[in-house]
């Protein structure tokens, strides 16, 4: 088995993995499903959290995104059942066993593992493929609240194990993904864009364009920000985040009622000039400034993401850290996911930005990241300053505060 992963781990986990390390993490894996389980006829699979690169809060109106896999994943030991029941133990939590012969939605299971299991067996029923149970045990170095969807890692490392056990692996990353926010939106009882599980599925770097959600288009990139001398830092700031789904919840419909305006469901289908010209009478139709200003952050968001994307396919990288820059200070500004308007005092993401531009002094580049309004920020430290960085961070918001990320090359899969 280990001799197997050791050709796995580069395009897992990059340059800095501890083979040591990670013999041990699935070593200890694989004993700890035979004594849940015993068994020993076992399969490994890893999914990938991600990092959000440009869009912020654009997917979910049809917008742009460019999204990462990143090198800290989710990994599980699984073993096939012959009922229709599936297990999980995912270590530090209750196990989930859910009968998928009853594919109903339950009121009960809301935000809920149960919920998101059930919803993925329903897509892959809908999809014309007879699904069964199967037992499997997890452990994760995905960061829980950390903007790096930890959550989109589960969806869609659940719904590969139906997809290699009884799908043939006949569905891609894009279905994968689709699957995952599905369950997501309507068993979980969540609304989401499809960035997360999008980025969490396909590996490496993808520019995706939503304009058909059916059908996103998907634009790989190759790029290595360390041989640029930058390397990619995640801040937790430990934020709390009980309460927030409202204020992440917010933003969609607030967009789409400036579509709504122009007769339209979604911002993408809306022209920036229209709105532009109509900024005066949309405030006295939707009486909503809030709503107009975020709508303002999709149509430039969405437009520097297509700059992005051309300035990483040509390696200009000072290009793009500058629409790093002006990306974070639209979330800020215009967005307004830095700090939930429910509380104020709390400002961890603000404090990381102005400390990392303090640190950073013009070099490099800092953002929000993810959701927002609590957990992470991203930044691009210069290697000569990486160390002063961290440190720097680590005295305010705690040890092990920060986290370097690297870019994960291969998709959600079976590995073993």
């Amino acid at each position: 088995m280990l001799e197997k992963l050791h050709e796995e781990y580069p395009l897992l986990y990059g340059r800095n993995y501890d083979q040591a390390d990670m013999d041990d993490r699935f070593t200890s894996l694989v004993r700890k499903h035979k004594e849940l389980f015993d068994r020993d006829d076992i399969m490994l699979f890893s999914a990938a959290g991600r990092s959000e690169i440009a869009g912020n809060h654009t997917d979910h109106n049809l917008g742009m995104v460019i999204g990462a896999t990143i090198n800290l994943d989710t990994i599980a030991c699984v073993s096939k059942r012959d009922d229709k029941r599936v297990i999980i133990a995912s270590e530090g939590f209750p196990v989930v066993d859910v009968d998928i012969s009853d594919l109903e939605i339950k009121e009960d299971e809301k935000n809920t593992t149960h919920a998101l299991i059930r919803g993925i067996a329903k897509a892959f029923n809908d999809k014309g493929f007879k699904v069964g149970g199967y037992q499997a045990n997890t452990t994760t170095r995905v960061l829980k609240g950390s903007g790096l969807s930890s959550s989109a890692a589960i969806e869609v490392l659940a719904a590969e194990i139906f997809n290699n056990l009884y799908a043939s692996d006949n569905l891609d990353s894009v279905e994968i993904a689709k699957i995952g926010q599905y369950a997501e939106n309507v068993y979980f009882g969540k609304p989401s864009g499809l960035l997360d599980q999008m980025s969490c599925a396909h590996g490496g770097i993808v520019g995706i364009d939503f304009k058909d959600p059916a059908n996103p288009v998907i634009t790989p990139l190759e790029i290595d920000f360390e041989e640029h001398g930058y390397a990619m830092i995640i801040t937790d700031t430990k934020g709390n985040h009980a309460d927030l789904t409202g204020e992440y919840a917010s933003i969609p419909p607030e967009m789409r009622m400036v579509a709504s305006y122009f007769g339209k469901k979604n911002l993408r289908e809306v022209s920036y000039d229209d709105f532009i010209r109509n900024i005066a009478d949309i405030r006295k139709k939707i009486n909503n400034d809030r709503a107009i200003l975020r709508a303002y952050h999709f149509f430039k968001e969405n437009e520097r993401v297509s700059l992005m994307l051309k300035e990483l396919q040509d390696e200009s990288i000072d290009a793009f850290l500058m629409l790093v820059d002006e990306s974070g200070n639209s979330s800020y500004k215009y967005l307004q996911n830095v700090y939930p308007a429910s509380s104020p005092s709390e400002q961890g993401l603000s404090l990381a930005l102005a400390v990392s531009e303090d640190v950073l002094e013009g070099e490099g580049a800092s953002r929000v990241h993810g959701g927002g309004f609590a957990g992470t920020i991203q930044a691009y430290v210069p290697q000569y300053l990486l160390d002063k960085y961290i440190e720097r961070m680590e005295s305010i918001f705690g040890k092990g505060c920060t986290t370097r990320i690297e870019i994960r090359k291969k998709p959600v899969s079976r590995i073993y």
